[in-house]
């Protein structure tokens, strides 16, 4: 914090000891490295005295310092598991530069990047038992639940795609559970059809699970993390879609696990996708983001490079249709007081795109500008042209923001004069009949609003509505749902951010929440009691994953790990369960689930699934998928 924004803020506490509130302000803090974004169980705490750290510094910096196009960034790898480090080493991408290491070196590369303990080697690992039988069968007959992220962003499944509705819920029961060997976070959305469940992992393992008992009809194996949801295709060759950590997506067949095609959709070494492709007769359109907030943290980047796109994709060839810029001129470098930076940068695409046949467009939204000047394409909603690329319209609905991590450290010059707020579109736009030929298109952000926006007018705004106080992680992160006219508003208002600007938790409304798409009008509000209790200190009340609706009722999975169901019209709640503790998993190793962000539940043949576990920016880490349906 540089010395006229700690006197600043030292006078608005001042004002605020004035006015008798100041105690019930929260947060304040930042961080000392971002070693403190992970959380997990047996973390090494002081990764510089392995014996690894030299190692890396020898063989492998000056490569993944961000340098190097191509080559992926440090902040990038530590999110990776030790066994796909390994495997790169020894076979893979980095086998050239890992043949100068022995196994044990290789080991303790692993250990230094992702501060796991690897004195006895790499843990053991139980994967799914391989299904046999009638298990193994795929049935053609069971519907695809081609419904939520990748095909319609309201993410309602009706009763004949998911057979369950709200009545159904209090008579849910845990069916089995699935532990995701050695992860600390659970965060892509599955898919449900054939009597399969289709679900991406932290170890970049794809799994087929036999919905009925666990057991894995196929596995993929991705090049690392697949964070975004699948996204499951009915047709003659039915195919899965899905990207992963490292930017590259993949075409998949659904019913053989065989991949068709593979792809890098960005050559930045800090590229990633994060947000669910949309697919919509032949086309994928994927939106492409970046983890280069996080390298910003290190005050010798030269901060920033990287620009939101969303490219359209032929789902049968892999090849690139059209590409769109969110910033249509490249960033260029400057120099101020001998410190190099980029601009303009930044303005991520991490939503699922939203398709709108109707207008020929599709919506998607961006995320802050990474360094400054702040442009005026962050924040906004953009409408884009689905058969040529070209931007239609959009709306900005704040200006001025930009942001990096470096912005929770002190005195870090890569953090821009803009400092935030990082208020995001991280969710997706819900395009919503609202009478009368009339269209509304729904969007949340994450400084708590949702807008009405007009997109017969060039998105302009027809309501909006306060709903949160917001933060940098939501307000409204990662996604709402909505059934016929009633938008459900999940909020995280998480109180300490670790961003440096202490916040009122008296304004927060953490919890679930309605609002009517023809007016926004608020309908109902469920604000969650924290029973986090002591000894969780990553543990929230709000929500933070995208929300699941079905008929009559809207499932949403907390950051405190708890999975809640509430009524359409009154808000009440229908059922719960408990996820943050541990489970007896089907392939017998240790389960537990945690916070739940990122993901929602997905429904479909009478099951109700869902990950729990997010050991990611203060958050408990889990490693879980649960799989529910009504007792019999």
């Amino acid at each position: 914090m540089t010395q006229a924004r700690a006197l600043a803020a030292f006078a608005i506490a001042l004002l605020l000891v004035s006015c008798g509130d100041t105690a019930d302000l929260v947060g304040g803090e930042t961080l000392g490295s971002t070693d403190e974004f992970a959380t997990g169980e047996g973390l090494i705490a002081d990764r510089d005295s392995l014996p690894g750290a030299k190692l890396y510094a020898e063989n492998c910096a000056s490569c993944h310092d961000g340098s190097v196009p191509k080559a992926p960034h440090f902040q990038w790898l530590e999110m990776m598991s030790p066994a796909s480090i390994v495997a790169a080493l020894s076979g893979g991408v980095m086998a050239e530069q890992g043949a100068m290491l022995s196994e044990d070196e290789k080991l303790r590369v692993a250990e230094y990047i992702t501060r796991v303990d690897l004195s006895d080697g790499l843990p053991d690992v139980n994967y799914a038992a391989k299904c046999k039988g009638s298990a193994a069968r795929f049935d053609r007959a069971k519907p695809a639940v081609q419904a939520g992220w990748g095909h319609d962003t309201r993410r309602f499944v009706s009763s004949a795609l998911g057979g369950l509705e709200g009545g159904d819920l209090g008579e849910l029961e845990l069916k089995w559970s699935y532990a995701f060997p050695n992860a600390t976070k659970a965060r892509s959305q599955p898919a449900i059809g054939y009597g399969a469940a289709y679900v991406g992992s932290d170890d970049g393992t794809v799994y087929a699970f036999d919905l009925e008992t666990g057991c894995a009809r196929w596995t993929f194996k991705a090049s690392a993390e697949v964070r975004t949801g699948i996204v499951l295709v009915d047709g003659a060759t039915p195919m899965v879609y899905f990207g992963d950590l490292t930017s590259k997506l993949y075409a998949v067949d659904a019913l053989t696990g065989e991949q068709q095609w593979s792809r890098r959709m960005d050559d930045h070494p800090s590229a990633t996708l994060t947000g669910t492709p949309a697919f919509h007769d032949g086309t994928l359109y994927v939106p492409v983001s970046s983890l280069e907030v996080v390298p910003a943290a290190d005050p010798n980047y030269e901060c920033c490079t990287f620009r939101g796109h969303l490219d359209a994709i032929d789902a049968k060839s892999g090849e690139v249709k059209w590409q769109f810029w969110a910033i249509p001129e490249e960033p260029k470098r400057s120099e101020k007081n001998g410190k190099a930076s980029y601009a303009p940068s930044g303005a991520p695409m991490w939503t699922s795109p939203t398709v709108d046949p109707k207008r020929g467009v599709l919506y998607a939204g961006t995320g802050e500008n990474y360094s400054s000047p702040a442009d005026g394409n962050s924040d906004s909603i953009f409408a884009i042209d689905l058969n040529t690329g070209r931007r239609v319209w959009h709306r900005q609905t704040i200006s001025g923001d930009a942001w990096n991590v470096a912005c929770m450290m002190e005195d870090n010059p890569n953090c821009p004069p803009e400092r935030g707020p990082d208020f995001d579109h991280s969710s997706s736009p819900l395009l919503i009949d609202v009478g009368g030929g009339k269209q509304v298109l729904a969007v949340g952000h994450k400084n708590g609003m949702v807008y009405g926006l007009d997109p017969d007018a060039k998105g302009k705004v027809l309501w909006e509505t306060k709903i949160g106080r917001g933060s940098i992680q939501g307000g409204v992160h990662w996604g709402m749902a909505a059934e016929g006219t009633t938008v459900y508003v999940p909020i995280n208002d998480m109180n300490n951010t670790r961003n440096g600007d202490p916040l009122d938790p008296k304004a927060a409304r953490p919890g679930m929440h309605a609002v009517d798409a023809r007016t926004g009008t608020k309908l109902w509000s469920q604000v969650q009691k924290n029973v986090c209790g002591e000894g969780r200190p990553f543990c929230d009340p709000g929500v933070s994953a995208a929300v699941t609706a079905i008929p009559g009722a809207v499932v949403a999975g907390h950051m405190d790990g708890w999975i809640r169901a509430y009524d359409r019209k009154s808000g009440k709640r229908l059922w719960e369960f408990n996820s943050a503790r541990p489970f007896e998993t089907v392939n017998g190793m240790k389960g537990r689930g945690g916070s739940m962000s990122g993901p929602g539940a997905a429904v479909g043949d009478g099951h109700l699934v869902i990950n729990s576990g997010y050991g990611l920016y203060q958050h408990e880490a889990g490693n879980v998928l649960l799989v529910f349906a009504p007792k019999r």
